[in-house]
């Protein structure tokens, strides 16, 4: 009977470990996943930033959805990629002047989106600056507005789906 008792303990024992090790691991495995869907949609929006400031509409292209909608407090609003790419060609790749934009790094957060345990999607916000470079002028300091980007992740690649920038203004 003793024998029994202590199969018993022993048994309860390993399986109280092996809880608590899964439950000591699953928080870190999910924070490394977190930690790497972070660090991917960074760099897409980084990459996607590198092609607006640059007019290589190409990257930029590559880097959106088909459906994307941007949502302007000046400018009102922009539907879908082809309409997208041709306002970016015509109002900041022109002749006569190019715009650059300059998130505030000490505002950008990141926030990951999740259906359970699965990231689905990040919306990046924070507040950004643009200079203005006249064709034939020095470059400028010309505003300041907040942004909220939402990117999702479609097929495995990072892809901007909705763009709001609002509360344009003077540079601060």
């Amino acid at each position: 009977m003793l024998n029994l008792i202590t199969m018993k303990i022993t048994s309860l024992s390993l399986i109280t470990a092996l809880t608590m090790c899964f439950a000591l691991t699953a928080p870190t495995s999910l924070k490394a996943q977190d930690m790497a869907a972070e660090k991917k949609v960074m760099k897409a929006d980084s990459l996607f930033w590198s092609g607006y400031n640059s007019c290589d509409l190409g990257l930029q292209e590559r880097l959106i959805a088909d459906d994307i909608e941007f949502y302007h407090d000046k400018g009102g609003v922009t539907m879908g990629k082809t309409a997208m790419l041709a306002s970016i060609e015509k109002n900041l790749c022109g002749p006569d002047y190019r715009l650059r934009r300059v998130p505030l790094d000490s505002t950008v957060k990141i926030h990951l989106l999740k259906s359970a345990d699965t990231v689905y999607g990040a919306l990046i916000t924070g507040e950004h600056v643009f200079y203005l470079k006249p064709s034939g002028k020095p470059e400028r300091l010309d505003g300041h507005a907040l942004f909220a980007n939402l990117w999702l992740l479609k097929e495995g690649k990072w892809k901007m789906s909705r763009v709001l920038s609002y509360d344009h203004g003077p540079a601060k």
